[in-house]
């Protein structure tokens, strides 16, 4: 699925946003599902961190094929799923999402992830898109991160500023159906929905086997025992387990 061209950009620039649509009608059934979590759910109107916790249909969206063969193309013949999160952007609600590294937060080791955005409305700069800084995965380091006590962000876990410069960032804009790939250790953020439209987003998290999710005791980063790091199923989409490592028993 993703071009000679796509794979060199994703290893080089850390991301990728590769020529290809979700069929309208799948993207259709992740709102509804979304709709449905939110019923059950309302905490979740913004951000849910753990989808498969709650509703295992959202598997239906990990194990589409051609996303499937585009990760593979990343990654390589074996890895599994470790986790699926929904990100919304209320009109004129929204909050920023201050730069950072999404392997600060994650008990994988090596690190090592490929994250598949799906955009679910138009995603821009006016509705606060994702931005990126192209190459800074190239280290292979976390970098520098403070604990921020803002009340109008998404994260508490900020990028220091020495670490980049805000200059060089790009935005990924999307189409409904579109997705983009990204690099476990790329810089990110987002900024805040200054516009009259929703920016809603579904992500797949993926690690290749040759890495380890370590499921310990004490890895919390919400209050609730279904969001707990310690709790999140591992499914294996591709080849094998190569580490002989990783456990595989349903969780939530």
């Amino acid at each position: 699925m993703l071009s000679a061209t796509e794979i060199e950009q994703y290893h080089q620039d850390g991301f990728v946003t590769p020529k290809f649509r979700l069929d309208a009608q799948l993207i259709d059934d992740i709102r509804e599902a979304h709709s449905r979590l939110v019923q059950r759910y309302p905490e979740f109107c913004d951000y849910c961190s753990a989808l498969l916790a709650y509703d295992p249909w959202f598997l239906t969206v990990a194990r589409h094929p051609e996303i499937l063969e585009m990760v593979g193309q990343v990654l390589g013949g074996d890895f599994a799923l470790w986790n699926s999160s929904f990100f919304a952007k209320p009109a004129r609600v929204g909050t920023r999402t201050p730069w950072h590294q999404d392997g600060e937060y994650w008990p994988i080791r090596p690190l090592a992830t490929c994250t598949v955005w799906i955009a679910l409305d138009a995603s821009t700069a006016a509705n606060g898109c994702l931005r990126v800084i192209p190459g800074s995965h190239k280290t292979k380091q976390l970098a520098k991160h403070h604990h921020s006590d803002a009340s109008n962000i998404a994260l508490h876990l900020e990028l220091d500023e020495s670490e980049f410069d805000e200059t060089k960032a790009v935005d990924i804009v999307l189409e409904p159906g579109e997705i983009s790939l990204h690099d476990v250790y790329l810089y990110h953020g987002s900024e805040p929905n200054t516009s009259d439209h929703s920016r809603r987003g579904m992500t797949l998290r993926y690690m290749p086997t040759s890495s380890v999710y370590y499921h310990l005791d004490g890895s919390k980063t919400e209050t609730s025992e279904r969001l707990d790091l310690s709790n999140r199923t591992l499914y294996l989409m591709r080849g094998t387990d190569v580490s002989g490592q990783n456990d595989f028993r349903v969780r939530y």
